[in-house]
């Protein structure tokens, strides 16, 4: 009967030992996992954010009487409310004013992945996101 109960415990220990070897196997990939996913987001999240920006400025620019502070000033005001840190806005032709009817022009938002990261992996740094939309320079009406 002793020996039984020393079997059971035997194999009960080797079953805990086991299974912590399992989890100190797993555990590092999970969170290395989860945190890939998590930066990911953020990331995609960036991308988003910019194309917005990029696609309401030259929205703007469509508009009768828009002028090329109107495109930057929405597309600043985009990157503030969506906590885009260090964004840069780009219009080409560089002077909307100088477009004329029919001529397509684009808006080009990027900001730096770097300063816009949730959290201090090496992912995505050293990159820079871009989101543009291009228009047609239509008739004021």
């Amino acid at each position: 009967m002793r020996s039984d109960h020393l079997r059971r415990l035997t194999k009960r220990a080797l079953r805990r030992g086991i299974a912590a070897a399992e989890l100190a196997v797993c555990l590092p990939l999970l969170v290395l996992l989860t945190l890939a996913m998590i930066e990911t987001c953020s990331m995609i999240f960036l991308k988003q954010s910019l194309a917005v920006a990029a696609y309401e400025g030259a929205h703007t620019a469509v508009a009768a009487g828009a002028t090329t502070a109107d495109v930057q000033r929405v597309c600043e005001g985009i990157l503030r409310d969506r906590r885009v840190v260090g964004g840069t806005v780009r219009m080409n032709p560089a002077n909307l004013e100088s477009i004329r009817e029919g001529q397509f022009f684009e808006v080009q938002v990027s900001a730096a992945t770097d300063r816009n990261a949730i959290l201090p992996l090496r992912f995505f740094r050293g990159r820079t996101l871009t989101g543009a939309a291009e228009y047609m320079r239509e008739l004021p009406q």
